[in-house]
């Protein structure tokens, strides 16, 4: 059977009142050395400069919320607003979540992977999971009173950054490396955000955006709004176990740029355990992919050690995963031992071959992080982390639409797909007069 859940928005049933205030969201806690803070705009642990996180009273959670309950509210992500660190679900908003999960068969067959399951978020809004994370943060801005969203992007958060900003009403600003794809770039543009090309890496970048967000107090979704922010990657694992009929898969493969949301997951499902929506906390192999020349938590992982050894210059077409100095790598490296899984780096080769794998077996497009969230699958399954009879559930978190060059990466110049089709094969036809003489004799030839 197909697990697939059904686009939508919030509806006033779920209101705009506190589901449970004052009760769910205890504050910000940092992960560290367990120092609690209360709930604002901060991120960081004043006591050991470690990262802060949302606490929730999971105990009183227990009994707000419930399978049948969650069944008859609207598709979106606020159908799981008691774990996320939101009041209420916001007044204006983007359609966010809810998108499906696609058994994979052919491509499964292809990898050698028996049971392949493809969680395709590359059908939300601006076309990746990042709407999932800025629309809690954007939602927590507006509550916070912040007069404008900002963000430092790889590339997916700037569209999404800039189009959530748009529909709550603030402007929007975007910091990015100035080599990053011209899509991207076009993409935050169209929803009327200010652009700021930075000569440098996405660390460079990163960095700037601290002295901003101090200066001006402006609500950076990966920054003083991160503790929220990241708290929308568990909205996937939410999706993916209730597709599942509440249980859980064997393993889960997900990209790694900063490690966030690879370690949300694993989070998400221990909540669902804790709250009683699954009867068990399944053993899941958790397993990560980077690209091999921005490949800093992957050598850790090889290396047998937590120690994140920053990259300087990245060098891949990944640009969504470029993120040299990954703030949670450590705590990626930890889960993968932990899990029993692994995180593989993928050459660049191999993530555009499975970014050309995937569209022609199953007609999903991914960018660049979808390759190589693919090719970490088919190299864990080689490795044996995967085995035999293993449901395994494969994120593909951005649209290709962004990445258009990558699917050609490897090819020649001019691409072998788009070399000119001879005998109806796939390919770029030559240019045919209006006959179908001329069309019936190329098919021949």
């Amino acid at each position: 059977m197909t697990a697939q859940l059904l686009t939508g928005t919030p509806t006033p049933d779920l209101g705009r009142r506190p589901a449970v205030p004052g009760q769910r969201i205890v504050g910000l806690r940092c992960r560290n050395c367990d120092r609690a803070e209360a709930l604002g705009p901060s991120y960081v642990c004043p006591a050991c400069f470690g990262p802060l996180e949302v606490a929730y009273d999971l105990a009183a959670i227990t009994g707000l919320i419930d399978r049948a309950t969650i069944a008859a509210r609207p598709a979106g992500l606020w159908r799981y607003l008691e774990l996320l660190p939101v009041d209420a679900p916001p007044a204006r908003g983007l359609a966010v979540g809810s998108t499906p999960l696609v058994h994979a068969d052919r491509l499964g067959g292809a990898l050698g992977i028996d049971r392949l399951l493809i969680k395709d978020d590359t059908r939300n809004p601006t076309l990746s999971f990042k709407d999932r994370a800025v629309a809690i943060a954007a939602t927590r801005a507006v509550d916070f009173g912040l007069s404008a969203l900002a963000c430092a992007s790889t590339g997916n958060l700037a569209g999404a950054t800039a189009a959530a900003a748009a529909a709550v009403g603030l402007p929007a600003y975007v910091f990015i490396p100035a080599d990053l794809e011209p899509a991207k770039i076009d993409h935050a543009l169209a929803y009327g955000a200010t652009v700021v090309p930075i000569d440098g890496t996405y660390d460079d970048v990163n960095r700037l955006c601290l002295e901003v967000a101090d200066e001006l107090g402006w609500g950076f979704v990966n920054v003083n709004l991160r503790p929220f922010y990241a708290e929308g990657s568990k909205t996937l694992a939410f999706e993916i176990a209730e597709a599942l009929g509440w249980r859980l898969p064997d393993v889960i493969v997900a990209p790694i740029a900063s490690g966030a949301m690879f370690i949300k997951l694993a989070k998400a499902f221990d909540e669902l355990a804790e709250v009683g929506l699954i009867d068990r906390r399944t053993p899941v192999r958790f397993v990560g992919g980077q690209a091999a020349g921005c490949a800093p938590v992957a050598t850790a992982f090889a290396a047998g050690t937590d120690v994140i050894d920053p990259v300087r210059t990245p060098d891949t077409i990944v640009r969504s995963l470029a993120i040299g100095n990954p703030a949670d790598g450590r705590y990626a490296v930890e889960l993968a031992n932990a899990s029993g899984g692994t995180i593989e780096a993928i050459p660049d080769a191999a993530t555009a071959e499975a970014i050309r794998q995937v569209a022609r077996l199953e007609g999903i497009y991914p960018e660049t992080a979808g390759g190589v969230t693919l090719a970490a699958a088919q190299a864990a399954r080689a490795r044996g982390i995967i085995r035999d009879g293993d449901e395994v559930v494969a994120l593909l978190t951005g649209n290709g639409l962004k990445t258009p060059d990558a699917v050609r990466f490897g090819e020649g110049d001019d691409g072998a797909a788009r070399e000119r089709a001879r005998g109806g094969q796939p390919g770029l036809a030559p240019s045919l007069p209006p006959r179908f003489s001329a069309f019936e004799a190329w098919l021949e030839s």
